[in-house]
């Protein structure tokens, strides 16, 4: 089994720094295999689940747990609270906590820091001109005092962020009383985040990074592609090493059950590589970049402070 590093976060807990990302398309077929691949991820020895209210596992991510074996305490379960909830921030816990079905939640993040206009049946509904239907009514500030007092029921380990950036950290640091444990963000070599890096170790915040592996477009990487070579792994395992020498969590997902093992049996890589990898970064959104509107779930690039 392979032996996964642990970081700590700031109020003491610690967080597997490989985790396996539990997002799935959401007709019917995808969701009722991810279960399956679920615990063929635990049992290849990942024990941190990165899931969301959002992604509509958060049910099959508990099944999983409870139907492995495996200690529940020896599972570390993230979940997030989706842009739309930020009004009914309590109410969107507790669904969570039920729909996970594990007695506590190990991290409870804020998925996005805009807050957009619940409607039944559409996570992301839209104005006349096909812009996402966001509120001004309910901020992340707002949103962040709810998490706080979350925190001191001990339903949730420790509380955090994701896609928030320099600015909107800033901003949050404003009223909180906590500092966020953890900041997810998309995060891979062509879009490195040393900016926000500094910042999150400055202020004792553990990045963590989905898409970790930046997609096709940097696995065929001329670079990433000559490492793999010099090192006898996969052009995701040079990534993924890379992520872990910076001290970054990650969390790939993949359903298929080698490519899993793939994942999670991360070698090292020499220093000088690990620059040369860092030279790479060209600030370029893969995952979450601006749609036709420009915007991304509603916000431009300037309010995310992307």
């Amino acid at each position: 089994m392979p032996q996964i590093p642990n970081k700590k976060l700031n109020n003491g807990v610690a967080i597997p720094m490989i985790g396996t990302g539990a997002w799935a398309p959401s007709d019917e077929e995808a969701q009722s295999q991810v279960k399956n691949w679920l615990l063929t991820a635990l049992n290849a020895g990942f024990r941190h689940i990165d899931t969301a209210n959002s992604y509509g596992t958060e049910k099959a991510t508990g099944q999983a747990v409870r139907e492995s074996g495996i200690p529940r305490e020896e599972i570390f379960v993230t979940t997030k609270l989706p842009s739309n909830h930020q009004h009914r921030v309590m109410e969107s816990f507790n669904e969570s906590f039920e729909n996970l079905g594990l007695g506590y939640i190990d991290l409870y993040l804020i998925h996005f820091p805009q807050a957009v206009f619940y409607q039944e049946g559409d996570q992301n509904p839209k104005n006349p001109d096909g812009t996402v239907k966001t509120i001004d009514t309910v901020t992340f500030n707002d949103s962040w005092a709810e998490l706080e007092k979350i925190l001191k029921t001990k339903k949730v380990k420790a509380i955090g962020v994701s896609n928030f950036s320099i600015k909107t950290l800033k901003e949050l640091l404003k009223t909180a009383n906590i500092v966020p444990a953890v900041n997810q963000v998309e995060l891979h070599p062509y879009l490195a985040q040393k900016e926000l890096k500094q910042y999150c170790d400055e202020m004792g915040i553990v990045l963590t990074a989905y898409a970790p592996s930046g997609y096709s477009s940097v696995r065929s990487d001329p670079l990433i592609l000559e490492l793999a070579k010099k090192y006898g792994v996969s052009p995701t395992q040079v990534i993924l090493a890379w992520h872990i020498a910076r001290g970054i969590v990650i969390v790939p997902k993949s359903v298929d059950k080698e490519r899993q093992k793939e994942n999670i049996n991360v070698s090292s890589l020499d220093n000088a590589d690990v620059e040369r990898i860092n030279g790479l970064d060209r600030n370029e959104r893969i995952c979450n970049k601006a749609d036709e509107t420009g915007q991304v779930y509603g916000w431009t690039y300037e309010q995310l402070g992307w």
